[in-house]
């Protein structure tokens, strides 16, 4: 399917866009240049396959979260002070505030 300028007036009249009649022609010609490239992704096969979609088949695979947490490097107290329902607690922005105060 090809693209003709009529078409793209066409288009840019339902769009109120302004073209400029001496762009029309690489405007043309680059609308074209795109559908010839989605006519190429169009013609590569994209059945199913099975695995995760890696060309590697070796990886090697995700390990369990299992075991001991790993240690933050400061207290959680000196960076989120204040919790909530295992929430952190932090002030509310200076251009939220008109939006009403909401406690937890």
């Amino acid at each position: 399917m090809a693209v003709s300028e009529f078409d793209v007036r066409h288009v840019a009249q339902l769009a109120r866009l302004a073209i400029d009649p001496a762009r029309l022609p690489s405007l043309v010609q680059e609308l074209n240049g795109i559908l010839g490239h989605m006519e190429a992704l169009g013609a590569v096969e994209t059945s199913p396959e099975t695995g995760d979609g890696r060309l590697e088949t070796t990886a090697a695979g995700l390990r369990s979260d299992e075991g001991p947490p790993i240690p933050l490097a400061a207290a959680r107290e000196t960076f989120a002070p204040q919790m909530a329902d295992g929430f952190f607690l932090v002030p509310r922005l200076a251009t939220h505030e008109d939006l009403g105060s909401r406690s937890p």
